[in-house]
């Protein structure tokens, strides 16, 4: 294992046009932490996800996983990550094996690593009677399975996952929650993004709150509860009192 941290982001700048939608922001995730990315809609949480994996490309500034550049090396970048989007950006027809056969195909795995990598998933997020079900025949909870599934199948050092549980119900959210910590306790770095701010409290180590492009705050989960305060009454402080500055 590398000494780099999971994920450096150094003075990041991503404009459209004259819209500055990241706006010099600089951030390090240490090997193993369970990261919560909070901010309201529109404030440049997506827009540094799609940075980090390489869906766009940064105006200005460096990003690097594990130490590797994401623009300069970036095949071997989109290796160490997977990502698990918020829209379900699949074929909605295919079956969650064939989900992760495409994604494990596109990252070269050979067939039978591919097949036993698939395997091991398919049972790890208990979708042994559903493996062979259209992606649309899911339940919400069992499309967020799939969707994480296809993110590990290529077995990336970083997860970020972005809303993994909108449209899911209590008791699905409540396994998935499980399934995270398993393996955040097995070593894997995450990155969060989520407006179920107890799903956060719950889950992650470390916070940041970004809002119009700007990391506005971030601490320890103890320093954003310092005083007997949740996750959420700290969050709306902070971003209320940004609004009045």
């Amino acid at each position: 294992m590398s000494n780099f941290p999971a994920l450096e982001i150094k003075n990041l700048v991503k404009k459209y046009g004259e819209k500055v939608a990241v706006d010099n922001i600089s951030l390090t995730i240490p090997k193993g932490s369970f990261f919560g990315l909070l901010g309201p809609n529109g404030a440049g949480k997506s827009t540094t996800i799609h940075s980090i994996t390489g869906i766009t490309q940064p105006t200005s500034g460096q990003i690097l996983v594990d130490g590797v550049d994401v623009v300069k090396e970036y095949k071997l970048a989109r290796t160490k990550v997977g990502l698990s989007p918020q829209e379900f950006n699949v074929d909605i027809f295919a079956t969650p094996e064939q989900l992760m056969d495409y994604m494990g195909g596109y990252y070269g795995i050979p067939h039978d690593i591919r097949k036993a990598r698939i395997d091991e998933l398919i049972k790890r997020f208990d979708l042994e009677e559903h493996r062979k079900v259209k992606f649309q025949k899911l339940s919400g909870g069992l499309k967020r399975r799939a969707m994480l599934g296809r993110a590990l199948i290529h077995t990336p050092d970083l997860l970020i996952l972005d809303e993994p549980t909108a449209g899911v119900d209590v008791m699905q959210r409540h396994d998935l929650w499980a399934y995270l910590k398993e393996m955040n306790e097995g070593g894997k770095t995450i990155i969060l993004t989520s407006h179920y701010l107890e799903e956060i409290q719950y889950l992650c180590n470390d916070i940041a709150i970004i809002n119009h492009g700007r990391i506005i705050a971030h601490g320890t989960k103890e320093e954003f509860m310092k005083e007997g305060k949740s996750i959420e009454q700290t969050y709306l402080e902070i971003i209320k009192s940004e609004k009045t500055i």
